[in-house]
């Protein structure tokens, strides 16, 4: 296990201005109740503990206001320790710290070496039924429960959590820092820029295929011998040179030479000649908004570029293969490889074409050599965060990174991360693929359910934004309650497939009546969960948490059997298959001509060991969103599928599930500002 606390200095603490305030939704976004409004606060701030100093953890004690107030007047009300504090508390040295402000701090890697012989804490995902637009507050849960463990239990814990896309924080959903008296600050930093990891990405990202379209538009307009004299130029001396990444590409081709003086007319043309079959070019441009109008452009319209118009598109940002690898590298060198294993396309010999071969893999890693490095946070009662890589669990593998877990572990007795949308999305891609590449191995699974959510599964009546909730959501219902039970019924089965121990967390509401929480206790026992507990940390913070976190703390010391839901030597299509039939209880599954097409050019290249990452709806076990429940009697239809070789994996995209988001009607950047007086950010959730 980590490390025992050591002796106690003061913990720092920082008093902020409030903003009003507004109380929790009672249904979804745009449902709002009347709250009550924080006093305002002077600015109080401490030092924080000398460097070298032994230091214990000192929870922060939270002021519970009732009515809840709005998350972020919660957050802006709340005391704050100094980075500094944070990290001495857990036992980091200064130096390996990168301090972004006062509050928030990149860690370097070589914190890893330091502490290689430390054995790891226990590792819990947390988790969730199929979501609904009620929300289930699987974030907001996670940070309570670390709280728990942490404030109230007096354990050393870590929150590992991803960094929110600005598409979502913009457009319908909000932030995703938790909620109430649960959550991760400074709240504005987490859900806006943080540290820029996301910008980093989206540069990189841009310039890869900045490179391929310029690299087509070049070949189409030199012969080979033009074509290496401008690759490897001669300097003022007469000499030609190789620069690394070109060196990567001549081993790839199997050409032994470093002087580009030494390669014959044949090796110059096989160097110097990607030959792109734009037919086969995968890699688009992406931006971090919900921007629907980009989804398909027209590129190359400029006058210089006549000739070379091509339709292209854009995806969000967190859809990238760099946040995936971001998100499953474990050290800068695995990173540097990974990059120059991306595939952007094939030539017309049927040969994969990567970001290497293209001259730009080099490139992206100095652009990403910061990213790799966690952002450490915060949470309201002092827990420490680390915030860190954000792929879409729909479209991505939706976790956060490797590297902020295996640092975590060495630090804590207790890691609490979490698995993006429902188990049958997020869990399966962190067991099957995550787990797969960073060979840590989960104790326990916390499945996060709500009595409402659970009533829509049960055919409830839809829920509509801005209007107040139907009374089968606010009344008793059991009968409406029951028939929601076999959704989170095929979420435990599938948990219980990879041989963890689960615990359900009933995330509990007011309207929430004491025979509806204990139908789903009830039923959670005998579906095969360890525990069923109520917890009431969004009103409460980490106290509201306990009997959950001990309950957890229970189940991780119980004996598991991990183990993968397929082997990668199986077909893609067994693969596939596998998924469909064990997680989702598909039929079958449907491919189009073109998937056939890539299935057949990814086998013949190699890529076919990789494990799958499905892209579809996260409202459904099925491709349909309006299918509630524990649906059956359905087939999945793959509509393409696309290479992540440098993540490490292959996503087929399932039904119409698309990339790149819209913005509703009535976006939520519509309430967003700034307090001019107070330079404070208002209207964030």
């Amino acid at each position: 296990m980590a490390t025992k606390a050591r002796p106690t200095k003061k913990s720092t603490k920082v008093r902020a201005k409030t903003m009003s305030s507004q109380k929790r939704k009672s249904s979804v976004k745009g449902n709002k109740r009347t709250v009550k409004k924080l006093p305002a606060k002077k600015a109080v701030i401490k030092r924080a503990a000398p460097a070298g100093a032994k230091v214990t953890f000192k929870p922060t004690k939270l002021k519970l206001v009732r009515p809840v107030p709005s998350d972020i007047d919660i957050a802006q009300a709340s005391d704050i320790k100094p980075i500094m504090q944070i990290a001495a508390e857990l036992g980091i040295r200064e130096n390996e710290l990168e301090l972004y402000g006062p509050y928030k701090a990149k860690v370097k890697l070589e914190i890893l070496e330091r502490l290689k012989n430390r054995p790891n804490g226990k590792y819990v995902d947390v988790t969730a039924i199929t979501p609904t637009p009620l929300g289930e507050g699987k974030s907001t849960t996670m940070v309570g429960l670390s709280q728990a463990l942490g404030a109230h239990l007096g354990k050393r814990v870590f929150t590992c959590i991803r960094q929110p896309s600005q598409g979502p924080t913009f457009g319908i959903k909000g932030g995703a820092a938790g909620g109430g008296y649960s959550q991760v600050i400074p709240m504005e930093d987490f859900n806006l820029h943080l540290t820029g990891d996301i910008h980093a990405i989206t540069a990189a990202h841009n310039l890869t295929a900045a490179a391929l379209d310029t690299r087509v538009m070049h070949e189409k307009t030199q012969d080979d011998e033009k074509l290496f004299n401008a690759l490897c130029p001669l300097d003022k001396r007469g000499n030609r040179r190789f620069s690394p990444t070109m060196l990567r590409r001549l081993k790839k081709l199997g050409i032994n030479k470093t002087n580009p003086n030494d390669l014959t007319p044949e090796e110059r043309s096989l160097f110097a000649r990607l030959d792109i079959d734009e037919s086969t070019i995968t890699w688009r441009r992406v931006v971090d908004i919900n921007d629907r109008m980009l989804r398909e452009v027209q590129v190359g319209l400029g006058k210089d570029e006549a000739g070379f118009e091509h339709r292209s598109g854009y995806d969000i940002t967190v859809a990238s293969e760099i946040m995936a690898v971001l998100a499953l590298t474990t050290d800068l060198e695995d990173m540097r490889e990974r990059f120059g294993r991306m595939v952007v396309a094939t030539n017309k010999r049927g040969e994969a074409v990567t970001a290497e071969d293209l001259g730009v893999a080099g490139a992206v890693t100095v652009l990403m050599k910061d990213a790799i490095k966690p952002n450490l946070m915060q949470t309201l009662e002092g827990t420490p965060a680390f915030v860190h890589a954000g792929p879409f669990a729909n479209i991505a593998h939706g976790q956060s990174s490797i590297i902020a877990d295996k640092i975590a572990l060495k630090l804590a007795d207790y890691v609490i991360t979490e698995s993006g949308f429902g188990a049958d999305i997020g869990m399966e891609k962190f067991f099957n693929i995550k787990c797969r590449y960073s060979g840590l191995i989960p104790q326990v699974v916390v499945l996060v359910a709500t009595v409402r959510a659970l009533k829509m599964h049960g055919g409830g009546p839809k829920v509509v934004a801005g209007k107040p909730l139907a009374p089968e959501y606010t009344d008793e219902n059991l009968d409406l309650l029951r028939a929601g039970l076999p959704n989170l019924e095929r979420h435990i089965q599938n948990a219980l497939k990879f041989g963890v121990n689960v615990v359900v967390a009933v995330n509990s509401f007011a309207t929430d009546t004491p025979a509806e929480v204990e139908l789903i206790r009830e039923a959670a026992l005998k579906m095969g969960a360890i525990d069923a507990v109520v917890s009431t940390h969004w009103s409460d913070g980490g106290s509201g948490a306990k009997k959950l976190a001990e309950a957890v703390v229970k189940a991780a010391e119980m004996p598991t059997n991990f183990k993968f839901l397929y082997p990668l030597e199986i077909s893609i299509k067994e693969k596939i298959d596998t998924i469909a039939r064990e997680i989702y209880r598909a039929d079958g599954v449907d491919y189009s001509p073109e998937a056939e097409e890539q299935i057949a050019r990814y086998t013949r290249l190699g890529f076919d060991k990789l494990p799958i990452c499905m892209a579809k709806t996260h409202l459904s076990f099925t491709t349909d969103a309006s299918k509630k429940g524990a649906p059956t009697g359905f087939r999945i239809a793959v509509r393409e599928i696309r290479a992540s070789v440098g993540a490490g994996f292959l996503y087929p995209i399932l039904g119409d599930m698309r990339t790149m988001p819209g913005l509703p009607t009535r976006p939520v950047f519509y309430d967003v500002d700034l307090d001019l007086k107070t330079g404070k950010v208002v209207g964030l959730f």
